[in-house]
């Protein structure tokens, strides 16, 4: 009774289409729409405030304001829907009526944008397809205010051509097209918050377990969500036999490291030689592991470089892992004094000004030893353990080497400069020298 006089209205009658909201009941509906604003809003607001700000920020549900995120749409459409079916027993309800397709319109906009960014992040053309599904969504609702939707979806009915044994029209193209569209989102929001709760509060060797089992059911729920896209167009999937058997020899033949690299992935994440956090040196390349990929391992290094190191070489190739067994690092470094100081006290200031730093541990202990008489003076060699290699060892050293330099310049020992005895030789006089004779040639001459 309602819907009638907005959706199959010509648009060339604008009069009639407009006669529905020019009654006085059209008050009353905008004050119950309000009114479901403001409820949507306050259950969004309370169920923020019982989750607490850690669990809105990014969230689909939530958001990162509470209204940009899915919850707030839902809520408000359920509402909105709920009243019209309420109202539409006493009055005709033509804002009720159009208010519905720009909520599921927005609601739309909103599911398709949230996943995106949680799935893939604040990339080019993950902005280009928020803005293509918001477009897609309005042009929409705007078709199917004016009544032109269905003119449009039946002139699409009369396009048709054969693929194979199957008619395929453009509307069951589109609405084929549409519907893998929303079946991939649906598929990455699952898998997205499936990896949130298993990497949540996870860390070392567990971290990396579950990060593998992620891994592995994010790649079969999109294969799951491809299929059914797939399936949605109307491509028929037992044709697919023949493009798996064509895969499978381009896996044998041309992406053979491609295949490597994503079985190694799996294999390092299940046997965990090589944990998310852990200092690594591989190919001379030192840092920390922050994320295991399927086909990559990302390593950062202290001073800031990212290095893409693929999965192959990390099994293959020797690999130093500083954190595997035990987090604690040697450090060390070396001291010369002159050779007329006394030894004793001079391990007792080397212990003293290394043990005074809070990031040198005290068991085990450092230790301060006579390594070598060296050409200048005697020589310490001072070693201490440290057990945050992530934090980087120049800087401890550093400060070791400045408070041991301003212990030993307070109690008087000296640090030799380099030495070294030069013996010269004196050259032979002129008068000395060895009078050649003279050739013939240079006799006849004169």
């Amino acid at each position: 009774m309602t819907s009638a006089p907005i959706q199959a209205t010509p648009i060339h009658d604008f009069s009639l289409w407009l006669q529905p909201f020019t009654q006085a009941t059209v008050l009353v509906e905008l004050a119950v729409l309000v009114a479901c604003v403001l409820l949507a809003w306050g259950g969004v607001a309370v169920l923020g405030r019982t989750l607490g700000q850690a669990g809105r920020g990014g969230s689909v549900w939530l958001g990162s304001k509470g209204v940009d995120g899915v919850l707030f749409p839902a809520l408000l459409l359920v509402l909105a829907y709920v009243a019209k079916t309420v109202a539409a027993q006493f009055m005709v309800v033509p804002v009720l009526v159009l208010a519905m397709p720009v909520l599921i319109s927005l609601l739309v906009i909103r599911l398709g944008v949230r996943v995106l960014r949680l799935a893939f992040g604040d990339r080019r053309w993950v902005r280009v397809t928020e803005r293509s599904i918001s477009w897609l969504a309005w042009v929409a609702v705007v078709l199917w205010t004016l009544g032109l939707l269905p003119v449009i979806l039946s002139e699409m009915d009369q396009v048709s051509w054969s693929l194979g044994g199957t008619q395929i029209t453009l509307r069951t193209l589109i609405e084929g097209v549409l519907t893998a569209g929303a079946v991939l989102i649906i598929t990455l929001w699952i898998s997205s918050a499936i990896e949130n709760q298993l990497l949540r509060n996870a860390s070392g060797g567990e971290l990396s377990l579950r990060k593998a089992v992620s891994n592995a059911l994010k790649a079969l729920l999109t294969f799951v969500g491809l299929m059914m896209a797939l399936s949605a167009v109307g491509i028929d999937l037992t044709a697919l036999s023949v493009l798996g058997g064509a895969i499978g020899v381009g896996i044998g033949f041309g992406l053979q490291k491609l295949a490597a690299n994503y079985v190694s992935g799996f294999v390092i994440l299940a046997e965990r030689s090589v944990r998310i956090g852990d200092m690594v040196m591989v190919d001379g390349f030192e840092g920390r592991v922050t994320n295991i990929n399927a086909r990559y391992t990302l390593i950062r290094s202290l001073g800031g470089r990212e290095s893409i190191v693929p999965n192959e070489i990390l099994m293959t190739t020797r690999v130093e892992n500083l954190s595997l067994a035990d987090r604690r690092v040697w450090v060390s470094t070396v001291v010369s004094v002159s050779y007329d100081s006394d030894v004793a006290q001079v391990q007792a200031l080397l212990l003293e000004a290394t043990a005074s730093h809070a990031r040198v541990l005290k068991d085990p202990g450092p230790s301060a030893s006579l390594s070598a008489f060296g050409a200048d003076g005697l020589e310490f060699t001072v070693g201490f353990w440290i057990a945050d290699p992530e934090n980087g060892q120049m800087g401890i050293r550093s400060m070791v080497n400045m408070s041991i330099l301003a212990s030993l310049r307070a109690n008087g020992i000296e640090i030799p400069f380099p030495q070294r005895v030069v013996h010269t030789v004196a050259g032979p006089t002129p008068e000395s020298r060895i009078q050649l004779p003279e050739s013939p040639t240079d006799a006849g001459v004169r």
